[in-house]
């Protein structure tokens, strides 16, 4: 088959199309015949060779897709040659065909197939992170950082169908677009302190869940912008790794904070995150109520392309990469 490598870790060009071999379905995997793959951050940290694969996992970027099986290994129930599927990925994703544990494998909801694959990364993301460990529930305010990315659109969605009120930050030329979504208020990060912002709609009160993909340097005021007992979940850190936080902040809001990643999970973890999301956000799918939201569609072969797309920031929702 052919896939995108990285010889060398690098810029853009440093993905190369190439021949490699064909992956090989251990016991309680399936062989997935690649659609289509999309690009997420943690991609553009692997061609920088900032963000290796798990031991075990494909060398290949990728950390979802969709396509139709087409070997279903030993040890395998449930699922036949022929299904169109959508999948979590420990990585191989911009491939022609990748080896996939049954566990992380998720049916197609109703959709585009090909735009499925904007879907099992940032829905297994945004329900552990915001279901899972904030306990997000109806009623509350709800703070998504960086609301035209893949994660972004999808946190606003998942929030808005839960019942919370969504509060965004991005810049301006995508707000409109993110109320469309189920935002109820959106903020220029660029020339609005998100703070007072937040303070401002709620009354003072502030965020009951904030999902940060910024990191350290949004520390001190996504703490601020915390409501009594407020949960910070920080699943990136575009904004660095280190800070200083004010724990007596923190503890006057009896508030709490998590910082998680899902492709090291154990595949217990990951199984688990996977079911859930089959039993609670593919309904919300299926309903309506939430959509992948894509930016485009390019071929594979132009990854490069893809990659310096969306390291630029002008993407909205995901850019997908479809086979050749």
């Amino acid at each position: 088959m052919r896939a995108i490598t990285i010889p060398q870790p690098g810029g853009p060009d440093a993905l190369v199309w190439a021949e490699v071999p064909d992956p090989e379905p251990g016991a309680g995997e399936v062989i997935v015949d690649v659609r289509a793959s999309a690009v997420n951050r943690a991609d553009l940290l692997q061609r920088q060779g900032h963000y290796p694969p798990p031991p075990g996992a494909s060398a290949y970027p990728g950390l979802e897709c969709s396509g139709v099986i087409t070997v279903v290994g030993s040890e395998v129930a449930g699922w036949a040659v022929g299904q169109q599927v959508c999948a979590l990925l420990a990585g191989g994703g911009y491939a022609e065909r990748v080896a996939v544990p049954a566990e992380q494998l998720l049916p197609v909801p109703a959709c585009d197939p090909v735009d499925a694959a904007a879907l099992p990364e940032v829905a297994c993301t945004v329900w552990s992170n915001l279901v899972m460990g904030a306990r997000l529930g109806a009623g509350e305010t709800l703070l998504v950082h960086g609301g035209g990315s893949g994660i972004g659109t999808f946190a606003i969605q998942l929030g808005t169908a839960l019942g919370a009120t969504v509060l965004t930050t991005a810049r301006e030329a995508k707000h409109s677009r993110l109320r469309e979504l189920g935002a109820a208020h959106t903020i220029d990060y660029r020339e609005q302190d998100f703070v007072e912002e937040v303070r401002r709609v709620t009354d003072g009160r502030g965020a009951d869940v904030i999902l940060d993909i910024m990191g350290a340097s949004y520390l001190g005021r996504n703490v601020s912008a915390l409501a009594t007992g407020g949960r910070l979940v920080t699943i990136g850190l575009q904004g660095g790794r280190t800070a200083e936080l004010d724990l007596g902040a923190l503890l006057t809001k009896r508030a709490s904070i998590a910082a998680t990643s899902l492709r090291s999970r154990p595949l217990a973890e990951k199984a688990k995150i996977v079911q859930g999301v089959r039993d609670e956000v593919w309904p919300l799918i299926e309903a309506g109520m939430i959509r992948p939201v894509v930016d485009r569609r390019l071929p594979m072969t132009e990854a490069a392309q893809a990659h310096r797309l969306v390291e630029s920031n002008d993407h909205f929702g995901k850019v997908l990469l479809m086979r050749v």
